[in-house]
């Protein structure tokens, strides 16, 4: 009963997520909703090899490319936040002082002391090198700009600069902004750890159409579309079945619970 309880506490720290998405409040039982989320990305190698795999996968995509003809130079497309740069040492403090998104998001970034994300750093390096240029299209606020790019520079990412740095426009919307990259240059590949980094269809809140897209979609997957993993934050929590914000967190987490997909027990205890 004791593992089938851990179980139980890893499966809702993976559903239930605060960061950029619901306050970082603890629960009664004293256990953050985020904490295994945020320990996976911070601490398992799993994480980290899920990381490096989704690169090196980038990696046989830029080789392609670059053995091929093209009419238009090349480009390589990234989301910034849990793509090139990690921030769970955001998330991390959140926890530890109970405070949510936006509290304190600003102090973060202005930092500019994010790590990159696992071959980030060494995939846009070497795609640069071989002269295919990097933009870089985030939903950070044109606030941001100055701390986004000195970040970008201290750990020595190409193409920081304001020219491939797309902010965020009036929406959260992404399309426009690659479609602008595109009518000048052959992307080579969409990199992300949201759906919303690739194409527009997936910015509804109907879950079973994200579902679809995917699966009408998974031709680009691990060619021209790269996910990383984010199990912290995303649009994916907002459209949760039973998902409301404003709900205190313990009917927050009975509310998701009904969304499971569990199976009939012949043999109850």
């Amino acid at each position: 009963m004791m593992r089938i309880h851990m179980y139980f506490c890893i499966l809702i720290a993976l559903i239930c997520t605060a960061g950029c998405n619901q306050p970082a409040s603890q629960s009664s039982s004293g256990t953050h909703p985020a904490l295994y989320a945020t320990l996976y990305q911070q601490q398992a190698a799993e994480y980290r090899a899920l990381c490096y795999q989704a690169f090196a996968v980038a990696g046989f995509t830029l080789d392609a490319a670059l053995a091929t003809p093209h009419e238009k130079p090349l480009a390589v497309v990234v989301d910034i936040d849990e793509t090139v740069l990690d921030n769970s040492p955001y998330q991390a403090q959140a926890i530890i002082e109970g405070f949510g998104y936006p509290v304190a998001w600003a102090e973060w970034i202005d930092l500019a002391e994010a790590e990159s994300v696992p071959g980030a750093l060494d995939f846009l390096t070497r795609a640069s090198k071989a002269g295919v240029e990097v933009f870089y299209i985030t939903n950070r606020k044109e606030e941001f700009r100055a701390a986004t790019l000195q970040n970008l520079v201290k750990l020595g990412f190409p193409d920081a600069d304001d020219t491939h740095l797309l902010m965020r426009t009036a929406s959260n919307e992404k399309e426009s902004r690659r479609l602008s990259v595109a009518s000048q240059y052959e992307i080579v590949c969409l990199i992300g750890d949201n759906m919303g980094d690739f194409a527009g269809v997936f910015d509804t809140t109907d879950a079973s159409l994200r579902m679809q897209a995917v699966d009408d979609n998974r031709g680009n997957l691990g060619s021209k579309w790269i996910v990383l993993p984010n199990v912290v934050y995303g649009h994916w929590v907002d459209i949760l079945s039973g998902f409301d914000r404003n709900l205190p967190e313990d009917s927050l987490n009975a509310a998701l619970i009904q969304g499971l997909h569990g199976f009939n027990r012949t043999n109850t205890p």
